[in-house]
Formats: C-alpha cells, sequence, structure tokens
C-alpha cells in the first residue's frame, strides 16, 4: 500500500505530484499481477503433477508395440507345376477358396491305377470265399472215402481168422484206409488255410483289400493337393506362384494373414511387467486410425523369454564387455473382435498401448484413451490485464480521490514531495 499526499516538511507544505502517482499505480498493479500469475502456475503444476502420479501409478504404456497375427503359409504338399493361379496380393479369401491349382495327370493316373488294384484285391478275396467252398467239398469227400475205407477193413478184418479174406487183401484195404486218412487230414488243412484268408466276414476288413483301399486313398489325397485352397479367412500377401512355375513341396508360394484375429504383441520394459496380470483391460490406438480410434483389448499373457534371449544370435554377457540395457518382455493382448472387423488391422503396424494395472478393473471398461497419448492440459485463458486485479482494500480503492487542498493567499509552496510506497 502506498500513501501519497501533502506532508510537513520543515514547516513547508507542497502537493503530490500526479505523474508520480501514476507511476507508483502501475507498479503497484504490476507486483500484484505477477503474483497472482505465479500463485495459479504453482497450482497448475500441482494439480497436474498430481494427475500424472496417480495416472503412472494406476496405468503402464509403451509404443514398442506391433500387431501380429498366425499367418496361414501357402506351401504345396506334392511336386508339381502351377497351371492356374486363382488370387493376388491384396485379395480378400474365405476359408476353402482355391488359390492355385497344380498339373494333376500324374495323380489322375496313380489314382487309376490305385483304383484298379482294389477293385483286383475285392475280386481276390471273392476268390478266397469260392476257395473256401470247393476246400470244404474236398473235405466231405474225403471223409466219405474214410467212411468207405473204414467199412471195408472192418468187413475183411473178420474174415481172416476163417480164411475167407488174405492176409495180403487185408494189407491192401488197410494202406487204403490210412491214405483216406490222410487225405481228409491234407483236406482239412487245406480248409483251414483258405478259411484263415477269409477270417473276416466283410469284405472291406480283409488285409488286401485295406491295404488297396488306404493306397486308393492316397492316390485321392495326392490328386486333392493338387489344388491348393486357403485355411483361413484373410488377405493374400507375398504371392509369388506364376503359371508354370515348378515347385517342390514344402516351399512356400504365398501368404494368407487372417486379420481379423490379430493380436498385439506389447514389448514392456522389464521395470513395467512387475504388476501386469492376464486378463487385465488395455486401451490401444494404432497410427492408421489415429488417436481418435480407440481399441480395447484383455491381456493374454507375458512371454517366457525376451526377444534377445530367443535372438538368432543371443548375446553372450559372460564375455566380460557387458554393458547392462532394460530388456523388453513380449506382453500378449488380445483384441475385441468386432472393432477389428469395422476397423481391420494389418499384420506389423504399430500401436500405442496402456494397461489398467487396477487389480478391480478386470470386469470394468478400459481406459477411454490410452494414457500415453493424452492431449496435455489446456494452457490457461489469457485474462487481461485490467481484469486481473488483487486489491486487499477494495473500498479504498473505489473511493475518489479527494480534491487537491487550495493554497491559502499568501502561503508559501512545499519545498520537497515525498511519495512512501508500501
Amino acid at each position: 500500500m502506498g500513501y501519497s499526499g501533502p506532508i510537513e516538511t520543515g514547516g513547508a507544505v507542497r502537493a503530490a505530484d500526479p505523474e508520480t502517482q501514476g507511476a507508483a499505480s502501475r507498479t503497484r498493479w504490476r507486483h500484484r499481477l505477477l503474483f497472482g500469475f505465479a500463485v495459479l502456475l504453482i497450482l497448475g503444476a500441482s494439480a497436474y503433477g498430481v494427475h500424472w502420479f496417480n495416472d503412472n501409478i494406476r496405468y503402464v504404456s509403451t509404443d514398442d508395440a506391433y500387431v501380429d497375427a498366425q499367418l496361414a503359409d501357402i506351401a504345396p504338399e506334392i511336386d508339381g507345376s502351377i497351371v492356374q493361379v486363382m488370387v493376388s496380393d491384396t485379395q480378400s479369401v474365405k476359408r476353402g477358396d482355391l488359390l492355385l491349382r497344380l498339373d494333376p495327370a500324374d495323380a489322375t493316373l496313380a489314382l487309376d491305377q490305385a483304383r484298379a488294384n482294389y477293385d483286383q484285391a475285392l475280386r481276390h478275396v471273392q476268390q478266397y470265399t469260392a476257395n473256401v467252398s470247393a476246400a470244404e467239398a474236398g473235405v466231405t469227400g474225403r471223409e466219405a472215402d474214410v467212411a468207405r475205407a473204414t467199412l471195408d477193413y472192418n468187413r475183411r478184418a473178420g474174415l481172416v481168422e476163417s480164411g475167407a479174406v488174405s492176409r495180403e487183401e487185408l494189407s491192401t484195404v488197410r494202406n487204403a484206409l490210412d491214405n483216406a486218412r490222410a487225405a481228409l487230414t491234407a483236406a482239412r488243412q487245406a480248409l483251414a488255410v483258405q478259411q484263415v484268408q477269409v477270417a473276416e466276414s466283410d469284405a472291406s476288413q480283409n488285409p488286401e483289400v485295406r491295404a488297396a483301399k488306404a493306397a486308393l486313398d492316397h492316390a485321392r489325397l495326392t490328386l486333392a493337393r493338387t489344388e491348393l485352397r486357403a485355411p483361413v479367412d484373410g488377405i493374400v500377401a507375398q504371392s509369388h506362384a506364376q503359371i508354370g512355375q515348378r515347385v517342390h513341396a514344402g516351399l512356400p508360394l504365398m501368404t494368407v494373414v487372417p486379420v481379423k484375429d490379430a493380436y498385439v504383441n506389447a514389448n514392456f520394459k522389464e521395470v513395467q511387467l512387475a504388476r501386469i496380470r492376464p486378463g487385465q483391460a488395455v486401451a490401444l490406438t494404432s497410427d492408421l486410425y489415429g488417436t481418435g480410434t480407440v481399441f480395447h483389448g484383455r491381456v493374454v499373457g507375458v512371454s517366457g523369454g525376451t526377444g534377445a534371449a530367443f535372438a538368432i544370435i543371443p548375446a553372450q554377457n559372460a564375455t566380460g564387455n557387458w554393458i547392462k540395457v532394460v530388456q523388453r518382455l513380449p506382453v500378449r493382448i488380445a483384441l475385441d473382435p468386432r472393432e477389428l472387423a469395422k476397423k481391420p488391422l494389418r499384420v506389423g503396424l504399430s500401436m500405442s498401448v496402456t494397461v489398467d494395472l487396477d487389480p478391480f478393473a478386470a470386469d470394468r471398461k478400459a481406459p477411454k484413451k490410452p494414457h500415453a497419448l493424452k492431449p496435455w492440459p489446456k494452457p490457461a485463458p489469457k485474462i487481461a490485464l485490467g481484469d486481473f486485479v488483487i486489491d486487499p482494500l477494495p473500498a479504498l480503492a473505489a473511493a475518489p480521490e479527494a480534491p487537491a487542498a487550495k493554497p491559502e493567499p499568501g502561503a508559501q509552496q512545499p519545498s520537497l514531495r515525498t511519495v512512501v510506497n508500501y
């Protein structure tokens, strides 16, 4: 607070200078303005600091994250020449759609040969059945021979003592009986052999038929493999199949990317992983759609090792020239399929990821926007100097200034003017 006005100085009184009084007033308001601005700045910084601290306790974020998916490599399972290519890069396909066709001539011939062998095996089984019937008839005939030979032998054996039959004749009849019995045994063995070949009542279960059927199925499978079809829904990528190209089994010709089943691998620093758990809510944004489009997902799991551990040439930290580097561990995040259907992503796109670490947030929605992408607070509106007034004595400030006292005639003017500012 400043005071200006007539004061006694050595018995002389003079009026204050208006210009000096205005300069002092402006200085006073300038100091008050700066003080108020400093107070607001400190309050705003404190509020933002508290907000930032709370968010960093609840959320962890990273922009080292990329879209990934279980890619389907299309490779032939047989050797052959390409005769037709149905698709090209960037083309959408459905599961079961024909992608390309190999020359089926060799496979068709092999199928015809396998079918002929199968028919022949069926005929062999039918022949085995007929042989069993013939063997059974042979056993029946040999049994009749044994019965007749036994009867002849018994008749003659009773007449040997009376001399009606010579012993030589009896020996001949006995040899005939032994031969008949031997023939019966051989017939029964032949019947057993034929019965073994048709042990199964169903011809399709015969070993020869089953082997021929397996060869026929393999030939059909080989012919079917001349047509390569899409195993999943997706988009064709990296296609380099050309008509007339000779390909070998296992050589990749194209890739089908299942964009509807895409997920995100977020590489968090090891210092961020202590509180990440499966099931936590995640908010994600992509550079493809901008920060205005937020994808929601859930933490599926944390990888069993860092990228450096699974590298082709892993780091050898025991060599002596070791330098500590903060490692990153992949965290798999499943995305909402409904959001992917509306705005599909592509494999390899970069993402910004924010994980809600709140243990009670598993059943709640993910944050609307990733913490790492929250915009900075809007600056405070500019205030005109005339509107920014801090005055502890408003009554005095509103009171009109008192008119200067007119000097009495003959009075001496003050020789000194003093303005005191507090």
